[in-house]
């Protein structure tokens, strides 16, 4: 019980800023939406609602007289207005009736509503269970004739809308209605990030435990043949993801790549594209990268570049790679000349941040993965600032082993919404970094530079606070920036356990590297800076003496 209490705070803390329903779940009739549905708001103290009995209150008669008196159509009619209002004016969990998804108004008003972060769970039972279950209630005018044809003709004509509209999937075979309503429970406290713009295909980032569960239901009944890409790192994680595929049907090709930098080359690219070639891999075949960033870089740019692009579903394990490298569609491999030098905008299908697989994280892999939750808070949202600020000395302890059920969870789980909310902003804005997005390299000319010229045995997340210190330092000589707003962000990274300086003896070296970045035109050098927290801007060109005294700065 203590973990369902836990997670009731953690949703209470947040229903105030919210006018919409917890959860909304849809589904056949007797797949036990309204037993789970009750059991699950009992669970977490919230009101619950179904669709189907709130319109027979309104219409003061039954559903099957109703349909008897008025016809189908008018009941659908009464079942939209009330599903709609409800879905902007209720705070719990609300069960629909298994048509009313069906039903175009209804449709448009879930897509809003994910929109705005809520979750649509189809709740799935074993057709068996549910045709019996179904059968027992009654009452059920679809079912009139031979009720378990008509629900096998049903289910064949609402399935395909169920899976479309709903961003979780609750499977319930063979579960007691408690051990459901915890799994309800695990996706409701899920944080779902919608992330869409122009020239983007919609996809969620879905942060939580268990989150895993829904990679069947992202990568859809079309692929065939999956190709698991991860490194030896992960292998429980990726034994895990392996059960959950072939449990779903697919063929699993596995394909493990080296640790870190070392697989986003073009001679692992290569190899795993001649397997691809073997196994004879179509365009209609998926790829699924579960590791850290480096992992999740090369996943997508392979299935950027088979055969033109196939579907691809990320599965960071790492924070940094939750934060940063899994969402916004930047696929690369480095080359000896630079990192992420050669690479494609490739959008996935979606992002599967599970909260289980940082269990396994160790300590300085896990504060590495902080600085760029730093950035984010610098370029888009101060609030990510004060939480670090206040949550300083646990999340510098973090242990990976006490991580789960404890105190420090919810504030991660916080942190990587806002950071994965700050990127969606700007990868919605502007997708192949013309623009807005270019802020989302704050730190990074200089932090690449540490990387390339330390050949990758410094992590990027340190790279990139480093680089942090040093484009603040720029902007302070430059005129941006007072000396308090350098001060303070080297306390706050010392306080995170982040470095702060770095020794290099050659000035030249990096300003050549520098030279080479995506960001250079030209001859020119080109550096994001903050003015103020919370707000990025562009420097270019900046004066030489300036350039060179800030790599002064930064020096150990």
């Amino acid at each position: 019980m203590a973990r369902n209490t836990r997670r009731t705070h953690n949703h209470r803390h947040h229903s105030h800023r919210i006018e919409r329903p917890a959860a909304v779940i849809i589904g056949m009739m007797g797949a036990g939406k309204t037993r789970i549905g009750k059991e699950s708001a009992h669970m977490l103290g919230l009101p619950f609602a179904d669709a189907d009995h709130v319109i027979e209150h309104r219409i003061h008669m039954s559903i099957p007289d109703y349909f008897a008196e008025h016809g189908e159509p008018a009941f659908r009619e009464v079942e939209r207005d009330i599903v709609c209002s409800y879905l902007k004016h209720f705070r719990g969990i609300f069960a629909l009736g298994g048509g009313a998804p069906m039903t175009p108004a209804i449709q448009d008003a879930l897509k809003e509503y994910k929109q705005h972060g809520g979750k649509v769970v189809y709740l799935m039972a074993h057709p068996e269970e549910a045709m019996e279950r179904a059968n027992r209630g009654g009452g059920r005018p679809m079912l009139h004739g031979d009720a378990n044809a008509r629900w096998r003709k049903l289910f064949v004509e609402r399935d395909p809308t169920y899976t479309k509209l709903a961003n979780v999937i609750v499977r319930t075979h063979s579960m007691s209605p408690i051990r459901a309503a915890e799994r309800m429970i695990d996706v409701i406290n899920e944080r779902i990030v919608h992330v869409t713009g122009e020239g983007i295909e919609d996809y969620d980032v879905q942060i939580g435990e268990g989150a895993l569960a829904q990679l069947p239901h992202v990568l859809g009944s079309g692929p065939v043949r999956v190709a698991l890409i991860h490194t030896t790192s992960v292998r429980r994680h990726s034994d895990h993801a392996r059960t959950l595929l072939r449990q779903a049907g697919y063929d699993v090709l596995d394909i493990v790549i080296p640790d870190a930098e070392m697989g986003k080359t073009i001679e692992v690219a290569n190899g795993i594209w001649e397997r691809l070639g073997n196994e004879g891999f179509t365009r209609s075949d998926a790829i699924v990268g579960i590791g850290g960033g480096a992992c999740t870089d090369l996943a997508g740019f392979v299935a950027a570049t088979w055969m033109r692009g196939v579907h691809y579903v990320n599965c960071p394990t790492s924070l940094l790679a939750m934060v940063d490298a899994s969402t916004g569609g930047k696929t690369g491999i480095n080359t000896p000349q630079g990192k992420n030098l050669v690479g494609s905008f490739y959008t996935p299908a979606g992002v599967l941040a599970d909260l289980q697989t940082l269990t396994t994280l160790p300590n300085d892999i896990f504060i590495e993965g902080l600085g760029e939750v730093v950035k984010s808070g610098y370029i888009g949202d101060p609030e990510i600032l004060n939480i670090l600020r206040d949550h300083a000395e646990e999340l510098r302890n973090f242990d990976g082993a006490s991580f789960l059920g404890s105190d420090l969870e919810p504030v991660v789980a916080e942190l990587i919404e806002r950071t994965v909310r700050v990127k969606a902003r700007h990868v919605s804005a502007d997708l192949r970094e013309a623009g807005l997005r270019e802020f989302l390299n704050y730190g990074h000319t200089f932090g690449h530079a540490i990387e390339q010229l330390e050949h990758f045995r410094w992590r990027h997340g340190n790279a990139v606070a480093v680089g942090m210190v040093y484009a603040a330092e720029l902007s302070r000589l430059t005129g941006f920036v007072d000396t308090a707003f350098v001060d303070d962000m080297i306390e706050l990274l010392e306080s995170l356990g982040l470095p702060t300086t770095w020794h290099h003896r050659s000035f030249d070296d990096v300003l050549a590297v520098m030279h080479r970045d995506k960001k250079a035109r030209g001859n020119t050098l080109r550096f994001v800076v903050v003015d103020e927290i919370g707000h990025a801007t562009r420097l270019v060109d900046p004066p030489a003496d300036a350039v060179e005294d800030a790599f002064r700065f930064v020096q150990d």
